[in-house]
């Protein structure tokens, strides 16, 4: 199985019309897949963008053709209700000719505190995602659903228009505690850290199809390409200095000014040793190989910033993609 490479739909810092025609751009450019985040805030106000991701991704699938589609991720818990997932997933993958992959997550407290619920431990929140996928795996079989667990309930739902296929899903894993939890209920691996550890515990975990031989596994790097190398260093400390925070800081945070306190004293440099940013297209490849050495079949690629974004799309992203292809298993 070669590797993929994909194009990250970043709501957090585009509008939705331009998001629908970069993705149409992307497809032309040769991208085998395009993932979207689904954010309520962006991170930071300097983004300043956070479009409804499945209305974004309904017109997506409309003005592409080839590429796969993916949310990356969309937490089926507090914002959104599982039943109400199901049905979204299900019409996209009719308006996308079986091309949408559902990922999941157990959410950020950015995105979900808005509903007024209160922020779940940990283990909270990955005990009511196992019971929204079984939810929505359910509902998927178009049979009539009654459900009664300890933190969702269902009556008397039916999806109407249903897929011949029922929606593959991914879900977001951090270790061997939340892979033997969802490895068995997810059909792909999600990770954002370019890990071989989550790759060998995934096919040592029974119940779950092998990495690279049906099931996959979808990482994502950020990246800043760009012609002058200060330049995007300085977008990418602008709009993504928040990511030196880590996952584990990240998900608890619960506002734009929060991340941005959290992340007041992070320099510029300390965002360039984590984001290969400029215009050299080899270091952005020795960076995301670090995902296939780890054994991950997909790479999104995340160009940060709205600004730069047409033209890597122009200039960049198909001589970007000979490269990595060349490189690459």
């Amino acid at each position: 199985m070669s590797t993929r490479f994909g194009y990250t739909l970043m709501t957090e810092q585009s509008g939705p019309k331009q998001l629908v025609s970069y993705a149409q751009q992307a497809e032309q450019v040769g991208f085998d897949f395009e993932v979207s985040s689904d954010h309520y805030s962006p991170w930071l106000a300097e983004q300043g963008h956070a479009p409804y991701a499945w209305t974004v991704l309904g017109a997506v699938a409309q003005v592409t053709e080839r590429v796969d589609l993916m949310t990356y991720v969309t937490c089926p818990t507090l914002r959104y209700h599982p039943a109400v997932v199901a049905q979204k997933a299900a019409t996209m993958q009719l308006l996308s000719d079986g091309r949408f992959t559902l990922g999941l997550g157990s959410g950020e407290n950015l995105n979900e505190h808005v509903v007024g619920q209160r922020w779940p431990s940990v283990g909270a929140r990955q005990a009511m995602l196992v019971e929204a996928i079984e939810i929505i795996r359910a509902l998927h079989t178009g049979e009539l659903v009654d459900y009664r667990g300890e933190w969702f309930d269902v009556e008397s739902a039916r999806i109407w228009d249903l897929p011949d296929q029922p929606v593959p899903l991914g879900v977001a894993v951090s270790g061997e505690r939340s892979i033997s939890t969802f490895g068995p209920l997810a059909d792909h691996l999600v990770a954002v850290e370019p890990r071989a550890d989550l790759v060998e515990a995934w096919n040592a975990t029974d119940g779950t199809a092998t990495i690279g031989d049906g099931a996959r596994a979808v990482g994502q790097i950020p990246i800043c390409w760009g012609p002058d190398a200060e330049e995007a260093t300085t977008l990418a400390h602008e709009q993504f200095r928040w990511f030196a925070g880590g996952w584990k800081v990240n998900a608890d945070l619960p506002t734009p000014a929060g991340f941005a306190g959290a992340s007041q004293f992070v320099r510029p440099d300390d965002v360039a040793d984590q984001i290969p940013c400029g215009p050299d297209l080899d270091k952005i490849v020795d960076a995301a190989s670090a995902f296939w050495e780890a054994g991950f079949t997909d790479v999104a690629l995340v160009q940060v910033g709205d600004r730069l974004q047409q033209q890597f799309l122009d200039e960049a992203a198909g001589p970007l993609l000979d490269k990595l292809r060349a490189a690459a298993p």
